[in-house]
């Protein structure tokens, strides 16, 4: 079992981030944009490219604040993935300049758009990881960790 990067933008503005809007059996459920990066690919390059994938976007990447382990048999999709091994790095963005959010040229499967969420309903939507519940605070801030730990 290989163990796969994932890189994820974290976008904030005016009290609401930005997440791209999936659905599966269980309803709505929310992610940073953000995937798999390829071989040869920087963290940054891998980003770059995802945001135009996922949200049709340019980024300014910023500082890298969060990590976490996802080992898909510790959680409740291990039926799904089970055998997966992801680390996530999540870095600060900002949309380039007149960037206007919307699917892009390469969705994931599960992806029926993307919403500005505001940040005081993070606490009450289905978003992975959860752990960014605890970590984003309603005002934008964040919480004094990097690494997450092996959560979903």
């Amino acid at each position: 079992m290989a163990i796969r990067n994932s890189i994820k933008a974290i976008i904030i503005e005016e009290d609401k981030i930005l997440l791209t809007k999936n659905r599966d059996e269980n309803g709505v459920y929310y992610l940073l944009p953000g995937g798999g990066q390829e071989k040869f690919e920087d963290m940054r390059e891998a980003l770059f490219r995802e945001c135009r994938e996922e949200i049709a976007c340019d980024v300014e990447i910023g500082d890298l604040r969060f990590v976490r382990d996802y080992i898909g048999k510790r959680h409740e999709f291990d039926q799904l993935d089970g055998d997966t091994h992801q680390i996530e790095y999540m870095f600060t963005c900002v949309l380039k300049k007149d960037s206007v959010p919307g699917n892009g040229s390469n969705p994931d499967s599960a992806q029926t758009g993307v919403e500005w969420l505001p940040l005081s309903e993070l606490k009450s939507v289905r978003i992975y990881p959860s752990a960014l519940k605890q970590a984003i605070r309603e005002d934008g801030t964040f919480a004094d960790i990097i690494y997450l730990g092996s959560v979903n």
